[in-house]
This record gives structure tokens, sequence and C-alpha cells, in this order.
């Protein structure tokens, strides 16, 4: 029997059996990795949008940062400060340019770009003082709200004559005087008045003004405040008083506050004098008296003054003299439409050096407290 060579196996693909995988080799494993690396630089490369904004963000973000330093940065004010006055009429443009004028805001475009994006109140008008510490910022509010406004404080005295009171206005460095050289008659024309004598218009108190404000603003206000003062007790007066007229109260008004300095007594002064016209009686009060003298008053009250006529004497006059003698404050007004209203008709200081008065009924009561003030200024 001969030996036979055994058959080689063969493979069918179509019976499914796996073909051998070739080995790969250099060239091929090159190409591989240059694939792959391609799909992977695909896949990480930086946006060409971010790219281009993030330059923009950045100047962006240096920008607000500028104009937050611009505005929170101290200002360099000075150690007396700076000081700014806004006059009638002026805008929050000018007064912006004004500042940066003076070198006290430097940048003006951001100023007034903060400004016209701020609900800003009314520009009030007035003498600002500004001080360090404070920034663009806090100095820009500070004007918009109205601080840091100086003020001035000015207290009429009860009892003050116009004349007074325009002597006070006119040596207060802290009021711009418009009204110098002028007569009674000019300052109320100046005042946009209707009255033709200024005299008792005027409410004697303190008041707190703007710096530097005008002496007609002044007067103004103390004239308001008058009108509102007589008409609020014109109101509430008391019947049957002897007034045809709240001005006629206003002078009796004048007249209480000159007799009296004690408040207390107001009411009684008033009721005395009422009860005095209301029985056709003469007033017969000094302080009447002396303001008819004018500047030839030297401090006494002679008989012949007494005797001499003037609109004011109500010693030779009958009623009410044609004007108020002085600035009225609220409690004479009050005491003049409200009077303590009795028997009494007369009244003398006691001259205890307590302002007081007594007061009398009839002729013989009156004549003794007289002559009790006579022995009590004998015994001083």
């Amino acid at each position: 029997m001969s030996e036979s060579t055994p058959p080689k196996k063969t493979t069918n693909t179509k019976a499914g059996i796996k073909k051998p995988r070739a080995k790969a080799t250099g060239a091929t494993r090159v190409k591989a990795k240059a694939k792959s690396s391609s799909k992977t630089h695909e896949v990480h490369h930086p946006n060409k949008k971010v790219v281009l904004l993030l330059p923009l963000f950045l100047i962006m973000l240096m920008m607000v940062a500028w104009v937050y330093w611009s505005l929170q940065r101290q200002l360099d004010l000075g150690d007396k400060g700076y000081t700014l006055q806004v006059e009638r009429g002026q805008n929050y443009s000018q007064i912006l340019e004004k500042m940066n004028q003076d070198g006290v805001i430097k940048n003006l475009f951001l100023a007034k770009l903060y400004l016209k994006i701020s609900k800003n109140k009314p520009l009030q008008m007035g003498t600002y003082l500004f001080k360090e510490p404070t920034s663009l910022v806090k100095l820009l509010r500070q004007l918009t709200n109205g601080d840091g406004l100086m003020m001035a404080k000015i207290t009429v005295i009860e009892g003050t004559t116009f004349k007074q009171l325009l002597a006070q206005l006119a040596t207060d460095e802290r009021i711009k005087h418009t009204l110098k050289d002028k007569t009674p008659q000019e300052v109320l024309q100046s005042l946009e008045l209707t009255e033709t004598h200024p005299e008792g218009l005027f409410a004697p108190d303190t008041y707190i003004f703007s710096l530097n404000e005008t002496d007609v603003k002044v007067l103004k206000h103390l004239y308001q405040q008058q009108q509102k003062i007589l008409q609020q007790a014109w109101q509430t007066r008391a019947d049957n008083l002897p007034y045809k007229t709240p001005y006629e109260a206003l002078i009796m008004a004048s007249i209480v506050e000159k007799e009296t300095g004690a408040a207390v007594e107001r009411p009684q002064i008033a009721g005395v004098f009422v009860k005095r016209l209301q029985l056709g009686m003469r007033l017969q009060t000094d302080p009447t008296v002396i303001y008819g003298l004018g500047d030839n008053y030297d401090g006494n009250i002679r008989k012949a003054d007494l005797l001499a006529y003037t609109p004011y004497n109500t010693y030779k006059i009958n009623g009410l003299p044609p004007t108020p003698i002085a600035l009225p404050s609220q409690a004479a007004i009050k005491a003049a439409l409200n009077p303590l209203i009795n028997d009494n008709i007369y009244f003398v200081a006691k001259g205890d050096g307590s302002g007081m008065h007594n007061f009398s009924a009839n002729l013989a009561q009156h004549n003794q407290a007289v002559a009790d003030y006579l022995q009590a200024r004998k015994g001083k």
C-alpha cells in the first residue's frame, strides 16, 4: 500500500469561516494615528466667537471698574471744603460746568450722565458747603437732596419796629442786600405789596434761611407768616370786638405788645384797651406817643409831648392810631382778638422789676396804684 499525502485545509468564506487578519504594516499604523489625531483636534478647537468676545468683555469690565472708581474716589476739596453758590434760575448743567471749571469735578461727562439717569429733585438755590471726605457720587447726591446748604438764623424780636428790622437786615453779612437806601414805600413796592405802611406787617420770630438769601425774600417770608397768623386769629376772634378789619386788630396787637413784656398779661392789657374803646374813652397809651415822636424821642416823655398833636398821640386822638406801632407777636395778636374783658379800665406798672402791672376799675383805685408805683420807685 503506498503512502498518500494528507489533503490541504481550505477556507470556505461562504461557510462563515473568518479570514485571517492581515498584519498591520508601519504605513497603516501612521495613517490610523493621523486619523485619530485629526478627530481629537476637531473636538477641542476653541469657538471663534468666544475668542472675539473675550477682549470686548474685558474692555467692558475695565470700563465699569473705571466708572465705579471715578464715582467713588475721594475728591480733593481742601481743608476748608468747597463753597458753591447756586443762583435763582440756574440748572444742574450750569452748576456742574461751574464745578468743573473750579476743578472739583474732573469728568464733566460722567457727572452729567449720572444726574441724567438719576431721579433728581429740583435744584435748590443757596450756598452749599462740601467737605472732605466725599466722593463724586456723594457730592452729587448732596447737591440733589439740598444737603449742605449753609443756613442763616435770624431772630426778630417782638415789638421791634419796621425801621429796626431793616437796620438788622442791613447789617447782617449773611444776607444779600437789595433794599439799601429805599424808603418804606419803595420797600413795599419791591415786595409787591399793596399796603401803604409797612409797620406791623412782618412776624417777629426766629427764622432760618439759606445763606446769601436776599432781604426781599426774607421780608416776604415774614410778611406771609404774619398774614397767616392774623387771618387764623381773626377767624377765631371773640364776639363784639371794636374792630372792623383784621388790620385794626393788628394795630391793637402792636400796642399790647409794646405795653407789656409779660405774656400772661397780654389778654388783660388788651381787655383794658378794648373796654376803653367800647366806653368811648381814649386809649391814652405812652408807646403810641413815642412812635409818633419818631427820631425826636430821646428816651423821655414830657408833658409837652403828651399835649402835642400827632396822628399817634392817643391822648389827643379818639380810637386807634392809623397804623401799628411795632411788629406784634402771635401771642399779642391772639390777645387782641380774644381779650380778657372785665371792669378794669386802668393799669400801671408795679415798679418792682417784675414787669407786671396793677389793674384798676376806677380812678380812685388807679391813683392809689400810681402812688404805690412811685413809692416803689422811690424805695429803689
